[in-house]
């Protein structure tokens, strides 16, 4: 459920942290240099995601100075995707910007980003076309991943992994996410319809601290983006996938069957040694229990949309007897 929150302003910046204690200071200054050359309403959300070093009490002596900061912080380590979802929640601003805590995202492209905003994109993702990571761990799994996504979600950008994006608070608030799915938001607005936009950004080198990622990341990114493919194609529609994959299996259950009989009345085979009848017992039953997979998922979705009245469509606009309606 979506925290209500006090009177909106223009912008709320929410940005995760996990154990930046040196690098949420200078990132601060740096946002404040831009925000206050923009000349608009923001604020600053921290969300600090169970670190083990000073970065809550770094955050508390910030937050004291500028009122513009706000903190929010997890009782243990939940990940990226819980903190960027918290932020989410709790932002007031009609525009929300993401950007990393560890100063490899730069504060200068937020003016940017937010100007491409303002030509008419629901979600204006960066992209980090000169990196500044190890080449072996981290460029080349990113690339492989970004290509896998586009690939299958049809959604192509070049970089999903970049943090800084800017968003349409009626677009993103309306986006639920679970599990370590935050790098496909772009993915899941496509969805609601949301139109997207890349621009290349800066990428600065880690000065403090370590990376929170590693390879295991990559096998972390194929799992997920088989639930987004889901998501995506079936999310209302279960049976069609569950069923499809049920029929194909009883159509080849079938088939040995039938081919172990021909063998049987043309072979004179025996039919109790013959491996193709068990097959065709085993692809039988399989199918049945896809088929009954999918109608249960189907029963599962049509009483999660009408227990909560939730809409298999969004309304970007109506025109009702010659005027546009909100």
């Amino acid at each position: 459920m979506v925290v209500q929150t006090k009177e909106k302003i223009d912008i709320s910046i929410i940005i995760p942290v996990y154990n930046e204690e040196r690098n949420i200071a200078p990132l601060c200054h740096l946002i404040t240099e831009q925000m206050d050359g923009i000349g608009r309403e923001y604020e600053v959300l921290f969300i600090d995601d169970g670190s083990k070093d000073s970065t809550f009490e770094e955050l508390g002596k910030i937050a004291k100075d500028n009122r513009r900061v706000k903190v929010i912080s997890f009782r243990r380590n939940f990940g990226q995707t819980a903190a960027m979802m918290a932020g989410f929640d709790h932002a007031r601003g009609e525009i929300i910007v993401a950007l990393d805590g560890d100063l490899q995202n730069d504060p200068k492209d937020i003016p940017k980003i937010l100007d491409k905003l303002e030509e008419g994109y629901d979600i204006v993702s960066g992209w980090r076309k000169s990196r500044q990571d190890n080449f072996i761990l981290r460029i080349i799994p990113s690339k492989i991943a970004n290509w896998l996504i586009g690939l299958i979600t049809g959604v192509r950008l070049h970089d999903y992994g970049c943090s800084l994006k800017a968003y349409r608070a009626e677009v993103i608030k309306n986006i639920r996410l679970y599990g370590d799915m935050h790098r496909f938001i772009p993915a899941l607005a496509s969805m609601a319809g949301g139109k997207i936009a890349e621009i290349e950004v800066n990428h600065l080198p880690r000065k403090y601290g370590n990376s929170n990622y590693g390879l295991s990341r990559t096998l972390k990114v194929i799992l997920d983006l088989i639930a987004v493919k889901f998501l995506l194609a079936f999310s209302t529609k279960p049976i069609q996938l569950f069923g499809l994959l049920g029929l194909s299996s009883v159509f080849g259950g079938f088939l040995f069957l039938s081919l172990a009989i021909f063998m049987k009345i043309y072979l004179n085979t025996d039919m109790t040694g013959n491996p193709l009848l068990l097959l065709s017992v085993l692809l039988v039953l399989l199918g049945v229990q896809f088929i009954g997979t999918g109608l249960l998922a189907e029963v599962t979705v049509r009483t999660y949309h009408e227990s909560q009245n939730k809409p298999t469509y969004l309304i970007k606009q109506i025109i009702d007897n010659g005027k546009m309606v909100e």
